[in-house]
């Protein structure tokens, strides 16, 4: 791999990590919209009104998202990088 291609991977990679980030943030805020019970924003872990049970599922589902938006992002700019260089993404 020539040197050229793992500095045009870097900026990549980061611009994927940054627009997954807010991307993730986005499509989480419009499911709670529809799942929060009337709750403008998720339950906060150390507001102790809410049951422990709640801001779990909320931190599993907000966890979730995240992490599948992360991996669809970085494998979408791993094939996007080999489609314009013809060589694999540095590891």
């Amino acid at each position: 791999m020539s040197k050229l291609s793992q500095k045009l991977y870097t900026p990549l990679s980061v611009a994927t990590g940054v627009g997954g980030g807010l991307l993730a943030g986005q499509i989480f805020g419009q499911i709670w919209k529809r799942v929060g019970q009337n709750d403008p924003e998720p339950p906060d872990p150390k507001d102790l009104s809410y049951s422990t049970r709640s801001v779990l599922l909320v931190g599993a589902l907000q966890g979730l998202i995240v992490g599948l938006v992360r991996a669809s992002l970085q494998r979408a700019g791993a094939r996007g990088y080999q489609a314009l260089t013809k060589e694999p993404p540095p590891a």
